[in-house]
């Protein structure tokens, strides 16, 4: 069996998935010798890779110099919320290890307005690039992490919303579809990655993982299209029959 798109790679459970996903961060940045610009990703199927990358061997290996972590999207909560995808970043290991603090990249949402803030990481991500365009050769992003909801969002992209038809902006403001407003980064940017890999872990996923590995193209998630390549890690309980055919 073959994904309608990407690449399939299975884990045997949720900690496989943590470890391998960590490895092949670890692995591509230490490959290049240039900088390296992660797009994290909130949610708690990526916490335990993120905390992988506070613990040895990897916390020793990873050239922290030369790594950026921007935010694929923010809930417009203080850092102290628990429902902050950077707070709980910083918890997990930004706070933990050597990075320098001009290569974090969090989504300002204190004393802004929601469409402020999206307009501020947007310019700051257009400062990182070093222009207003992006160029399909010359992707944004080393490595996108993403997560995949129960009902096919990603990142911010939310089913019905308008932020999923936005195309001349990086960033968007999503104020409406869940209890707290976001911030999200938005397709173009999303596909402008030399890499996008999803986490996708639990039974909880296995249908809507189903749905869009065998072509679905009704959800947000089916609609990532990265200039570079895209990869699927599932555990063997999201990736249920995917599993059972290699």
């Amino acid at each position: 069996m073959t994904p309608a798109f990407g690449t399939l790679r299975i884990c045997e459970d949720a900690a496989d998935l943590a470890r391998t996903g960590v490895a092949y961060l670890c692995d591509l940045a230490a490959r290049r010798e240039d900088r390296t610009i992660v797009a994290l990703s909130g949610g708690s199927t990526p916490k335990p890779l993120y905390e992988h990358l506070a613990q040895e061997p990897i916390k020793s290996r990873l050239p922290w110099d030369r790594v950026h972590w921007i935010l694929g999207d923010e809930r417009f909560v203080p850092p102290s919320d628990p429902a902050s995808n950077y707070g709980m970043a910083r918890a997990a290991f930004l706070s933990h290890v050597p990075v320098p603090p001009q290569n974090v990249h969090p989504v300002e949402t204190d004393g802004v307005t929601l469409d402020e803030a999206a307009r501020r990481y947007e310019k700051m991500l257009q400062g990182l690039y070093g222009a207003d365009t992006l160029e399909p050769g010359r992707p944004l992003l080393t490595l996108t992490l993403l997560g995949l909801g129960e009902d096919g969002h990603t990142a911010s992209l939310l089913p019905g919303e308008p932020v999923l038809k936005v195309r001349d902006r990086w960033v968007a403001p999503v104020p409406k579809g869940r209890t707290e407003e976001r911030v999200t980064l938005t397709y173009p940017a999303l596909d402008s990655s030399h890499v996008v890999a999803f986490l996708v872990s639990g039974e909880g996923k296995r249908e809507i993982l189903d749905k869009i590995l065998s072509g679905d193209d009704s959800f947000p998630a089916s609609h990532i299209r990265p200039v570079g390549e895209l990869i699927w890690f599932a555990d063997r309980a999201a990736a249920g029959r995917w599993a059972r055919h290699p």
